[in-house]
C-alpha cells in the first residue's frame, strides 16, 4: 500500500506538537513545583511527575513523526511561554486554581475528543503510534486537572473555589475559542486525505469539538462541583 505522502503543512504541524508538548512538559513541572509548596498530597504531586514524563515522550514521538515526514529544522521553542506566571500580589493557591482549571480541566479536557479525532483517520505509522499514546495519556491528564479541582475543594480555599473558578472562566473559553474554535493549531481548511493520513484535520473540525466537548464534559464536570460554567460559555 502506498505511503501517503507529507506536505509542508504536516512537518508544519508535528514541528509545532514537537514544541506544544515539550511546553507541556515545563508547564506541568512548574505546577507540581507549586504543589510542592504548598503541600498538596503525594500522590497529587506523583501524578503530576508522570503527566512530565508523558508529555516529554509525546514530543519525541512527535520528532519522530516530524521526520519520517522529511522534516529537519529544530523546533522553535519559546523560552518565555515555558514557565507558568506568577501573581506575585496574589496567593500561591489562586495562581494554582486558575492552572488546573485553564490547562488541565479545560485544555486536557478537550484534547481528549480532539486526538481521538485526529487519530480515526490517520494511517501513517509513526504518526499513529504517537497519536495512540498521546490519546491513552490524555485521559490521565483530563482525569487530573479535575482531581486537582477536587482537592482544592478540600483546602482552606473551598468556600471561595466556585467564585474563583467562574471569574476566569470567560477569558479562559475565550482564549480556548481563539486556539480551537477560531484558526485552529495551524490547520486550515480544506485540508487534504492524504493530510488526515498524517494525522491532521481542519480548523471547522477542532471547533465543532469544543462545542460539544462544553455540553458533554465541561457543563457536567463543573457544575457537580457548584460551577457554573454556562455564562461564561455564553460570553465567550
Amino acid at each position: 500500500m502506498p505511503v501517503a505522502p507529507a506536505s509542508d503543512r504536516v512537518r508544519a504541524e508535528w514541528r509545532a506538537r514537537i514544541a506544544a508538548e515539550y511546553g507541556s512538559a515545563a508547564i506541568t513541572q512548574h505546577l507540581v513545583l507549586w504543589l510542592i509548596q504548598v503541600g498538596a498530597p503525594p500522590d497529587v504531586i506523583d501524578d503530576g511527575l508522570r503527566i512530565v514524563k508523558d508529555e516529554l515522550e509525546h514530543s519525541r514521538l512527535s520528532h519522530e513523526t516530524y521526520v519520517a515526514a522529511g522534516g529537519g529544522a529544530p523546533p522553535a521553542l519559546d523560552r518565555n511561554t515555558l514557565a507558568l506566571p506568577r501573581r506575585n500580589d496574589l496567593p500561591l493557591e489562586l495562581d494554582i486554581v486558575r492552572t488546573a482549571t485553564q490547562v488541565f480541566a479545560l485544555g486536557e479536557t478537550v484534547a481528549v475528543p480532539l486526538f481521538k479525532h485526529l487519530r480515526e483517520q490517520c494511517t501513517i505509522a509513526p504518526a499513529r503510534a504517537a497519536l495512540d499514546r498521546i490519546l491513552r495519556d490524555e485521559v490521565r491528564h483530563r482525569d487530573f486537572g479535575w482531581t486537582l479541582l477536587d482537592w482544592l475543594a478540600t483546602t482552606p480555599l473551598a468556600p471561595q473555589l466556585a467564585k474563583l473558578v467562574e471569574q476566569d472562566l470567560p477569558a479562559m473559553f475565550t482564549q480556548l475559542e481563539h486556539n480551537y474554535g477560531e484558526a485552529g493549531p495551524g490547520v486550515a481548511s480544506p485540508i487534504s486525505a492524504d493530510d488526515r493520513a498524517w494525522g491532521l484535520a481542519p480548523a471547522a473540525e477542532y471547533a465543532e469539538i469544543l462545542a460539544r466537548t462544553f455540553e458533554r464534559d465541561y457543563l457536567p464536570r463543573f457544575s457537580a462541583r457548584g460551577i457554573d460554567p454556562a455564562p461564561a460559555w455564553a460570553a465567550r
